[in-house]
């Protein structure tokens, strides 16, 4: 993670889909435009709809970590619509 400045982190292992897109769109709503999000979710449905979820709604995909604990990083740019 060191290629990119985390602006903020946000923690949806806790909760279920839909949930998961719902907490991290809070999350990326409160960034400005061009700043950087840290989601950490769990493996299954969380990594294939929410960086799915945020690129639908135009942000950008830096990158997706696999933790190899079942779990995975997602870092997400924020674009201004």
């Amino acid at each position: 993670m060191a290629d990119y400045k985390i602006d903020d982190t946000v923690d949806i292992t806790d909760v279920v889909c839909p949930i998961t897109f719902v907490k991290a769109k809070c999350a990326i709503e409160e960034l400005d435009d061009g700043q950087i999000l840290s989601v950490h979710m769990n493996d299954g449905e969380p990594v294939q709809n929410v960086p799915r979820s945020f690129k639908e709604e135009g942000h950008q995909i830096l990158k997706l970590i696999d933790n190899e604990d079942g779990t995975y990083d997602l870092i997400v740019k924020k674009v201004e619509e």
